[in-house]
């Protein structure tokens, strides 16, 4: 009389070690907008360009690793750790579009991350500024999500825990970006750009 033999190999197949694992297996949706996510109804504008998928791994940011309980001290005390993320010019922009994608995949907060740029505006920028300057400046104000700034405006930009440059042109404003971005950044500071003008601006060993 066994039905009981049965019942054990229903158990088996039911809670299999293989069923848990598949399932919490789930690999995080990557974000196809890089830029600022608000909670706020975003306004109707051009869609931004999704970061290129070939970037290599080793230029990952290494944001959330540190550990930010000391970053709103650390701010006024010491100096932020440098990340350099090797790109030209033309990719600069791209790359700082990974970085930030990167940070808030990591655990980062929208309103820790301000991001500048040397050359041309962001994309996000020129569409913010179309609604006018005062509306514009609001949102860095509200502090509720990633503000992005152009070189002529890096000096109204208010610290951050972490700063993405993208030096996507201009010589001389990336020799006035990059040491405004060094005492806006509280933690830490991405450069996306030439190394070797990066590091002939903030000094070897970046």
């Amino acid at each position: 009389m066994p039905p009981f033999p049965e019942e054990p190999q229903i158990h088996e197949s039911a809670q299999g070690p293989r069923a848990t694992p598949a399932s919490s297996r789930v690999t995080p949706t990557p974000r196809p907008v890089p830029g600022p996510r608000s909670a706020v109804p975003p306004r109707p504008g051009p869609p931004r360009p999704a970061p290129p998928a070939q970037r290599a791994a080793g230029a990952k940011p290494g944001p959330a690793s540190t550990p930010d309980s000391p970053a709103g001290s650390a701010g006024g005390r010491g100096a932020p750790q440098i990340q350099l993320i090797p790109a030209p010019a033309g990719g600069a922009l791209d790359a700082a579009d990974e970085a930030v994608d990167l940070l808030l995949d990591s655990g980062r907060a929208p309103a820790e991350v301000l991001v500048l740029t040397t050359g041309d505006p962001h994309p996000w920028t020129a569409h913010e500024r179309s609604f006018g300057e005062d509306a514009y400046w609001r949102q860095q104000d509200a502090a509720d999500d990633v503000f992005y700034a152009d070189g002529a405006s890096a000096g109204q930009a208010k610290p951050r825990p972490v700063v993405v440059v993208a030096a996507n042109g201009g010589d001389d404003t990336v020799k006035s970006v990059l040491p405004t971005a060094l005492t806006r950044a509280q933690a830490l500071l991405i450069v996306c750009g030439d190394p070797q003008q990066i590091n002939s601006v903030l000094g070897a060993g970046v």
